[in-house]
């Protein structure tokens, strides 16, 4: 059976939705998420009445736009690497891609930052993609890490930290930094150094999918 076309209400619905999710994105890069639910919709050019329609609350606003950030990042990362094979490219790829993100989308990129931490075990986005690509290294042999948890802390702190740096330092090369650590990791996830070097200077794909708009 055909997928029903969405009717004139269901469009606006989604709309009022992506419209206090943005909002609630601009005030999480911000760092000011102690606001109150008013400033939110008049953010979004919604009603208060609208808000309710869609969300209980702010925090259950702002937890639906940490996860649709990251879910866009980790769609735009699935849909670059798809066709790679080797889980260590996937994961040097993903890795390097997300750092040239702090500078290309800032915003997107505040949003990751000041959720802090709790992205390392967020269902959404990056950690889970990163957790299978380990353990994807680890059972193609390529990876010799004993804990594949760890190796994604390590890999998710290397992410957050980039990105702080990046942001304060904005002279710094990000490209060069990105892949200098993705080399790093790689080495310490057990992948020799010459080709460790060689898989982190290999041309990325095309970039323009790490728009924030660029999955739907």
């Amino acid at each position: 059976m055909a997928d029903a076309v969405p009717s004139r209400l269901d469009r606006r619905k989604a709309r009022t939705r992506a419209a206090l999710v943005q909002a609630a994105q601009t005030f999480i890069a911000d760092g000011r998420t102690n606001v109150a639910i008013l400033e939110l919709t008049q953010a979004a050019d919604v009603g208060m009445g609208s808000f309710y329609n869609h969300f209980s609350g702010k925090d259950e606003l702002f937890q639906a736009a940490v996860e649709d950030a990251l879910d866009r990042h980790g769609a735009a990362l699935d849909e670059l690497t798809g066709g790679m094979d080797d889980p260590a490219e996937v994961f040097a790829f993903s890795f390097r891609l997300t750092g040239r993100l702090h500078r290309r989308h800032p915003q997107l990129s505040k949003v990751l930052l000041n959720t802090g931490l709790a992205i390392a075990a967020s269902e959404h986005g990056i950690a889970p993609r990163a957790r299978r690509d380990i353990q994807a290294g680890i059972k193609a042999g390529r990876f010799t890490v004993g804990d594949p948890e760890l190796a994604l802390v390590m890999a998710a702190g290397a992410a957050l930290c980039l990105g702080q740096l990046l942001h304060t330092q904005p002279d710094r090369d990000d490209a060069q930094a990105s892949d200098q650590i993705a080399e790093d990791l790689l080495r310490t996830f057990g992948i020799p150094a010459d080709e460790a070097h060689q898989v982190c200077q290999r041309p990325l794909p095309e970039l323009d999918l790490l728009r924030p708009d660029a999955i739907a």
